[in-house]
């Protein structure tokens, strides 16, 4: 039974670069839409922003605009993917405290969820790169 255990350990070890890529692809697919409406109607992303109050709402926008568009690039191909992962991370954390926390947990009620997951997934990538399959460990390989 141990030796059972023990092989798939080490054929599921070997696959431990998979997870991070799909977790590159769906962030950089989920960011790809909201950072598209921020690109085509900035002002109309500064101006919600402004409703809610925020100081500043036109920079701010644009910051998310950037954050979110550089994102989408940097996360698919796995390029400066640690550095990246934090103003995304804050992002995600400023769209949970501002807009779904109200709405509770479920995803299909515009809560938490969608925005946790995807907070959950950048920290993993900040905390362990973006694996092998990655520019990122490209370059490190020179």
């Amino acid at each position: 039974m141990r030796s059972i255990y023990n092989n798939f350990i080490r054929r599921v070890t070997g696959l431990k670069d998979v997870p991070l890529l799909f977790f590159r692809l769906i962030l950089a697919y989920g960011f790809l839409e909201p950072a598209m409406m921020k690109l085509k109607g900035l002002q109309g992303t500064a101006d919600w922003f402004g409703s809610m109050g925020y100081p500043a709402p036109f920079i701010l926008a644009l910051l998310a605009m950037l954050t979110e568009a550089l994102g989408v690039i940097l996360v698919a191909l796995g390029l400066g993917t640690r550095i990246i992962a934090v103003p995304m991370m804050i992002v995600m954390l400023v769209a949970i405290f501002t807009v779904h926390i109200g709405n509770g947990f479920a995803a299909g009620d515009n809560g938490i969820e969608i925005p946790l997951y995807y907070f959950l997934m950048l920290f993993a990538l900040m905390v362990y790169g973006s694996g092998r399959i990655s520019i990122d460990h490209l370059l490190s390989r020179k």
